[in-house]
């Protein structure tokens, strides 16, 4: 199955800032829609929690306002998640999500709502 190609993780300290990247290659930058992004994350003995999403416009999980954001590149089908002052809290194995047709607003935060899956990227904070 094709998947999403995610880049960027890795150590950060505390109070530090990492990037992730995400690209999406089975989409067509020529295409009549707009590719949403979404982050979820994972935490040992922990269930997926929804990070931040992108249809243009960003949302965000309460946690992460004020420290998260995406930026995107509509040519490329890539996106970035900018994670600043890192919490130890934000550990864990970080997840890109895309689809197409999905109305982000009320349901951004639904992960089996979304297309296609990258392999998973970890993030570790060290204090």
């Amino acid at each position: 199955q094709v998947k999403l190609v995610e880049t960027g993780g890795g150590s950060v300290q505390a109070g530090g800032s990492l990037t992730l990247s995400c690209e999406a290659p089975m989409y067509s930058p020529h295409g009549d829609y707009i590719v949403k992004f979404a982050w979820f994350r994972q935490a040992p003995g922990k269930e997926r929690e929804a990070v931040a999403a992108s249809d243009g416009y960003t949302f965000l999980a309460d946690s992460m306002k004020g420290r998260f954001g995406i930026s995107r590149d509509y040519a490329k089908i890539t996106a970035w998640l900018h994670m600043n002052i890192v919490k130890p809290e934000d550990a864990g194995v970080y997840y890109c999500a895309t689809a197409k047709n999905l109305e982000l607003r009320d349901q951004w935060s639904q992960w089996d709502l979304y297309d296609y899956w990258g392999q998973g990227t970890q993030v570790t904070v060290s204090t």
